[in-house]
């Protein structure tokens, strides 16, 4: 529960209008914080995934209809709600709402700490903007989701002690149990085939063509195996049509977005993540929780989760010769992935909800103790 006497308010503000990883982190975040009676509201775009949960989890929300980037009725909002409301401080889980947060105080003069959520292993983006949004005496703290992504960000920082580091979490209790064969049966594969499978959006980061590369060299190799690409996205069409010319048949399959992952994801044998950049990587710790072991890039804050011969196995990016080798030593060394499972299972139980709310509220007690005696 809130402490006695405490007047902490947090808005928490996301701009989507579709559901991510990172609005599932605010989800859990906003969640937690609600059992542990934290006063908070959420502002977020007019009829989005966002103000559905909202309602169905009953958690306080405004919602104003997202126009353009710039946003300036969610800026004019902030600032009514500071007033109305009583807000300490303003938590953005997107860039579009760290766009509305400083302009509500560089425009409007709403005066609000602004905490900013950092998911993306990428450097800001330049230019006097960008830079200045950052670094604006406002941020107050800057939440990276990974070691990596905190000494990306950090080199166009000036006061680095706005940097710190939160992990994102998943719900691990949330699988099925294997055996349950859903996949093979929709898709005609043999019972006692293996399944290599990813779960992501269709989009250039997770380049999906190394994933391709890695199927054909893997289905080279051994018989029996089958590719599943189980997401949609804004490279669709690319991607199928180079799958297409490798002429891989009916071993690599094109699931499309599926809402049942918590069902299938425990099917697979090998969970294969190609990435180029990724913040953490989620769907590896869903992964973990599923007990289906990992063969990973070394793409952004992925080597502080998979940690090789322990919880999964590393290598380059772009490397598919590496990765169809990995894969083929995971399918083929029972001790092997047994030893992964295991390990990777016990340390995913350290990224939960609770956690996550747990360290995050830790960020906001200091921030509002600051601000009180400032």
């Amino acid at each position: 529960m809130q402490e006695e006497g405490t007047d902490m308010h947090i808005l928490h503000v996301s701009s989507a209008t579709s559901w991510r990883g990172g609005e599932q982190q605010m989800a859990y975040l906003a969640s937690e914080l609600e059992k542990l009676g934290i006063r908070q509201t959420i502002l977020c775009a007019k009829d989005s995934p966002m103000e559905k949960f909202c309602v169905q989890q009953e958690l306080p929300f405004v919602s104003v209809k997202k126009r353009t980037a710039l946003g300036l009725n969610f800026a004019s909002k902030m600032k009514g709600l500071k007033k109305e409301l009583g807000v300490s401080m303003v938590h953005v889980h997107d860039a579009h709402a760290h766009n509305f947060a400083f302009l509500a105080n560089v425009l409007l003069g709403a005066h609000v700490p602004i905490i900013v959520s950092r998911r993306v292993d990428f450097p800001i983006k330049p230019g006097r903007f960008s830079r200045w949004k950052y670094n604006h005496p406002s941020v107050v703290k800057i939440i990276c989701v990974s070691e990596a992504i905190q000494k990306i960000t950090g080199a166009d920082i000036d006061d680095q002690s706005v940097l710190t580091t939160i992990y994102s979490c998943i719900d691990a209790n949330k699988f099925g149990p294997k055996g349950t064969n859903r996949l093979k049966q929709e898709y005609n594969i043999p019972l006692d085939a293996q399944l290599v499978g990813n779960v992501a959006a269709l989009a250039p980061h997770k380049d999906y063509f190394t994933f391709i590369d890695t199927a054909e060299k893997v289905i080279a190799e051994k018989e029996n195996v089958y590719f599943l690409a189980i997401g949609d996205g804004p490279q669709k069409d690319e991607i199928y049509e180079y799958a297409a010319q490798k002429k891989l048949d009916n071993r690599f399959i094109f699931t499309g977005f599926r809402k049942d992952i918590p069902a299938i994801l425990p099917e697979l044998d090998v969970f294969l993540i190609s990435s180029e950049t990724e913040g953490l990587g989620t769907s590896i710790l869903d992964a973990f929780a599923a007990k289906v072991p990992v063969v990973a890039t070394m793409a952004g804050g992925i080597p502080e989760i998979v940690i090789h011969q322990q919880t999964g196995l590393l290598c380059e990016i772009k490397n598919a010769s590496k990765l169809a080798e990995n894969c083929i030593k995971m399918l083929e060394n029972d001790d092997l992935r047994l030893k992964i499972i295991e390990k990777s299972h016990e340390f995913v139980q350290n990224f939960n909800p609770a956690s996550l709310a747990k360290n995050t509220l830790t960020e906001y007690t200091k921030i509002y103790q600051a601000l009180q005696e400032g």
